[in-house]
């Protein structure tokens, strides 16, 4: 039996803020590894996402070099909104052996009483929440709470440094930083 925790997403693109809540949530809560999700169609965002396939691959080569860091595609391979019941669902079916704890941040741990089929969710897998800068992680639902120093990194702020020509080098892995300059994306042009 395996215990897997699961940090999903846009990633868009994938950080060193991500990276660094992954590690520390498996170091700290012994799992043995770390699931990637990244989501299709976010059901809390308005805003559109770069194409999945981009994205996929910035968070494998995001993750390569972590032997407990894997990224699994199942979200990306399901048409519609991406949402937690269904991946959870799907994955406790595919893995009945393993435990999943799933990974969120004080802005979710606010957000849960929004989340779809969510009574039903907190059955199927553990919570963990993660401080973030601006939230608490106080909730009436089942969440074990995580406080990790926090990287005040976003994907929006390197998005929007990205638009404007600045410096994102050491905010991203370097393969990831790489491929966003080789691919042209977010308007990427060199600072």
């Amino acid at each position: 039996m395996k215990k897997i925790g699961i940090l999903g997403g846009t990633f868009n693109p994938p950080h060193i803020g991500h990276l660094w809540i992954a590690e520390e949530v498996r170091i700290r809560k012994q799992l043995d590894e770390i699931w990637f999700i990244p989501t299709r169609t976010p059901p809390h965002k308005d805003t559109s996402v770069l194409e999945a396939s981009y994205r996929l691959e910035m968070l494998r080569l995001a993750v390569r070099d972590n032997p407990h860091f894997h990224v699994n595609a199942l979200e990306l391979e399901r048409e519609g909104k991406s949402y937690t019941y269904d991946t959870v669902k799907e994955l406790t079916s595919s893995y009945p052996d393993d435990d999943f704890y799933f990974i969120i941040g004080g802005d979710m741990v606010e957000y849960l009483p929004k989340w779809y089929r969510v009574d039903e969710l907190v059955h199927m897998v553990r919570f963990i929440g993660v401080s973030r800068p601006g939230y608490t992680l106080k909730t009436v639902y089942p969440v074990e709470c995580l406080e990790i120093h926090p990287l005040d990194i976003s994907s929006t702020f390197i998005r929007n440094r990205l638009e404007d020509g600045e410096l994102i080098r050491y905010l991203l892995s370097d393969d990831v930083m790489n491929y966003i300059k080789e691919n042209q994306i977010y308007g990427y042009r060199e600072p």
